[in-house]
């Protein structure tokens, strides 16, 4: 299968679902867009879209004029052409504009591994349907989706005390996933070296909180990785 990922930072790759479909021999076209790399026109030959997360906000077209296209490129695939979509954090925040929702500051900020429940009609969902009722997710955002409540199609998965919207089916061919369920074990210390996500971090948890958070993913990254290799094997099954 031939998947085409969306790319706004390169150390925001899909991570261990890349991981995963490399080992089993699908290919993965990479467009790194604040690289200047162009989407490609011919979107009907790739057989899923992923969309990854970023230190820019979906309304940050004046600095980062590529999100027009990007934003296009998610509409045609998702709403024309009905196929497979995932986005990661700000991928998760794009395919929500594009169905008809807005992007919010969160209140407050999720940095952290915090809880996410997960409503019992994901057991229906052939995607997520592998979840428990709760899991510990790695959370690094400051805006959220919201308002998606009148689209026809969207189905709330899971939900934090402040962020509604954490996973959201549409369809059940597109998908939102507000945290990072794709992380590898470098990812805490690859991104804190960025300086947007460091300073959300220092804002949100204090000047101290990368080496409680790094323990934090630590206890958790054994199961966060079995949760992703689930949900790209029940992702496949949809393509």
């Amino acid at each position: 299968m031939k998947f085409l990922s969306l790319q706004h930072i390169a150390i925001e790759d899909p991570g261990t679902f890349k991981d995963f479909l490399l080992a089993d021999g699908h290919t993965l076209t990479t467009i790194q867009l604040d690289e200047g790399d162009t989407i490609p026109s011919n979107l009907n030959e790739y057989d899923a879209m992923l969309c990854m997360g970023g230190p820019m906000d979906t309304f940050m077209e004046k600095e980062y004029p590529w999100l027009v296209p990007e934003k296009k490129a998610i509409g045609e695939y998702v709403l024309n052409l009905k196929k497979p979509f995932l986005g990661f954090c700000l991928g998760c925040q794009l395919l929500g504009e594009v169905l008809g929702g807005r992007v919010a500051p969160s209140e407050p900020p999720e940095i952290g591994v915090l809880d996410i429940n997960i409503i019992d009609d994901a057991k229906q969902d052939p995607v997520f349907n592998f979840l428990p009722n709760s899991i510990k997710a790695l959370q690094w955002h400051s805006y959220e989706v919201q308002d998606l409540e009148a689209i026809n199609g969207v189905e709330v998965i899971g939900s934090s005390p402040s962020t509604k919207y954490q996973i959201f089916g549409y369809n059940n061919h597109a998908y939102g996933i507000q945290f990072h369920i794709e992380i590898r074990k470098s990812t805490v210390d690859d991104w804190a070296a960025v300086p947007e996500y460091k300073n959300a971090l220092e804002q949100s948890l204090g000047k101290e909180a990368l080496p409680e958070m790094k323990n934090s993913v630590n206890q958790e990254i054994d199961t966060m990785m079995q949760q992703c290799n689930q949900l790209y094997k029940n992702f496949i099954n949809i393509i």
